[in-house]
């Protein structure tokens, strides 16, 4: 495949990433591919996923959102980062990725997004119904009950939701919504502001799915709760059809399964596109 870095242009600072085409052979369609919380688009899914679907024809395009990362530093000494991201700004990034890859001429792409990128591809999805075809890599559920469900899990505030939920509030109400705020659980750090959005901003997939029209895969890994990655309560509210793969002995990140993740969702897209 031929590989460019590229950025994409925003109303602040671009988006870095990379795509990809295939090499030899005729491009028969397109897709963007939506990282997880605080990852980037060289590694996870986005890294290893283009190789296979450039192989069928697809071109790429695997970037970073503004919230890429946990923390991260660009021109300056100013931070950025995950613990900056904002709902509202990940959603316009995701539009920016899919104007930036249409105007290659190939017409509307397929999404692929894993974690909290697969949430956003859901809202994506919603708001963008010519899209060909969803893959949801380990999509979360979001909805406001979100932060509750993944520190009730081991992730974010863990036991310390009330007073994690308490500090941010308060300083945002004061005026300080970019301190920092450091976590228990995964992502370990976040702003106030960013805190709160959490709480209270993210997509619910679930509220989404009867706006889904096109084909969806919901894959998850056999070690993740399915209380927080809702694929089969995600198939019944979809409006159009939604494939289910469980991957056996894979956690959330897909660590010596992603052959088994990449077999899945080429074989699934082949049947679709």
């Amino acid at each position: 495949m031929r590989t460019e870095l590229v950025s994409v242009p925003t109303d602040t600072v671009p988006l870095e990433g990379a795509y990809y085409e295939p090499e030899g052979s005729a491009i028969t369609g397109c897709a963007i591919l939506l990282h997880g919380n605080c990852m980037n688009f060289y590694v996870g899914a986005p890294r290893f996923l283009p190789p296979h679907l450039t192989g069928m024809g697809l071109a790429c395009l695997a970037f970073n959102r503004r919230g890429h990362d946990v923390l991260s530093t660009r021109d300056s000494r100013e931070l950025e980062g995950g613990a900056f991201q904002t709902t509202a700004e990940a959603i316009a990034d995701n539009n920016h990725a899919r104007a930036w890859i249409e105007a290659k001429g190939y017409g509307p792409p397929a999404v692929i997004g894993h974690s909290n990128g697969g949430l956003l591809s859901v809202r994506h999805v919603a708001d963008h119904p010519d899209t060909p075809a969803m893959v949801l890599l380990s999509a979360h559920r979001g909805g406001k009950g979100i932060a509750g469900l993944a520190s009730a899990n081991g992730l974010w505030a863990q036991n310390r939701l009330a007073e994690i939920s308490e500090l941010a509030r308060d300083l945002l109400a004061e005026g300080r919504g970019s301190e920092l705020i450091l976590l228990p659980g995964w992502w370990r750090a976040t702003t106030a502001e960013s805190a709160v959005d959490y709480l209270e901003n993210m997509p619910d997939i679930l509220a989404l799915a009867p706006r889904i029209e096109c084909p969806v895969l919901y894959l998850r890994g056999d070690q993740e709760p399915a209380p927080l990655y809702p694929a089969e309560e995600f198939s019944e509210h979809c409006k159009g059809p939604c494939e289910l793969a469980i991957i056996e002995n894979c956690n959330h990140f897909y660590t010596g399964s992603e052959g088994d993740v990449a077999e899945e969702v080429t074989g699934w897209l082949g049947r679709v596109l």
